[in-house]
């Protein structure tokens, strides 16, 4: 898990001597944990690997500047935003490595895009690139789209692969494995007139293209599902109402204000 490697390497950082850690995870956060922890001196080997190696130190008093990475999960939102709505947008400052697989399986279902060089993030290591996406016509994937830990499609980034499914032509079968119950959420957007199949709790089949209609849905006591519905709204016809949204402050800033302006329409409301 990611958390239970940030802890052991935070404890690994003030231990002397060398820890080494297996079956680590090299995803995004952990990465950036490491890179802060070589900041302060620690010694930290097999950054982006299953294996990591801390040399700790007895005690760390030093006064550094570090600034997070940019956030992949944030970067497919809106890539997901773009898609949904058939628009052309550019997201800037994504981190490419982790959003590789995600754009390699929309590339099969029809999805043009074009990527700049690289270029650094602030803290000198995460690897960014710009992405502009293209108005397509997306067919549905001929495999199931399923999450794996990285570099696999990441396990938040898959509720917005089964929404770019609604717009694909065809049937798309989305495997949620490791979250009990969360693929249900997705048949919310059957509100929103989407065709979504539950198969068991963990599999849903999504056909598409999608004729949006608008709804008035209680959001999920989730945040990636209730961005998913979010960001169907702004591709319905008409005026769509979605209650109970505050999680969604859980994981973005201001993200209403941010597609407002790009142009979306999204308000407060009240009964």
């Amino acid at each position: 898990g990611d958390t239970v490697t940030e802890n052991v390497l935070m404890a690994a950082a003030l231990s002397p001597g060398s820890v080494t850690i297996r079956n680590a995870s090299p995803n995004y956060m952990v990465q950036d944990v490491c890179f802060f922890l070589q900041a302060l001196g620690v010694k930290v080997e097999g950054i982006g690997t299953t294996v990591l190696r801390v040399t700790g130190k007895k005690s760390i008093k030093k006064n550094i500047e570090y600034f997070l990475s940019e956030d992949p999960i944030e970067a497919m939102s809106f890539v997901a935003a773009a898609v949904v709505t058939d628009s052309e947008l550019t997201i800037k400052r994504a981190p490419i490595e982790f959003l590789e697989l995600e754009l390699a399986t929309l590339e099969h279902m029809g999805l043009v895009f074009d990527l700049t060089k690289e270029y650094r993030a602030r803290n000198s290591q995460t690897r960014l690139v710009d992405i502009t996406i293209r108005r397509s016509k997306l067919v549905a994937a001929k495999d199931k789209i399923h999450a794996l830990p990285f570099p696999g499609i990441n396990m938040d980034n898959l509720p917005f692969m089964a929404l770019i499914a609604t717009v694909a032509k065809g049937r798309t079968l989305v495997h949620d494995w490791s979250y009990e119950n969360r693929a249900i959420y997705l048949t919310e957007l059957t509100k929103l007139n989407a065709a979504v199949e539950m198969l068991d709790p963990h599999r849903v089949y999504i056909e598409g293209p999608t004729r949006w209609k608008p709804a008035d849905v209680i959001a999920p006591a989730a945040l990636r599902p209730t961005v998913v519905i979010l960001l169907a709204m702004l591709a319905t016809p008409g005026v769509s109402r979605l209650r109970n949204v505050y999680q969604i402050d859980r994981g973005y800033e201001q993200l209403a204000e941010r597609l407002n302006s790009i142009g979306a329409e999204i308000r407060p409301f009240r009964d």
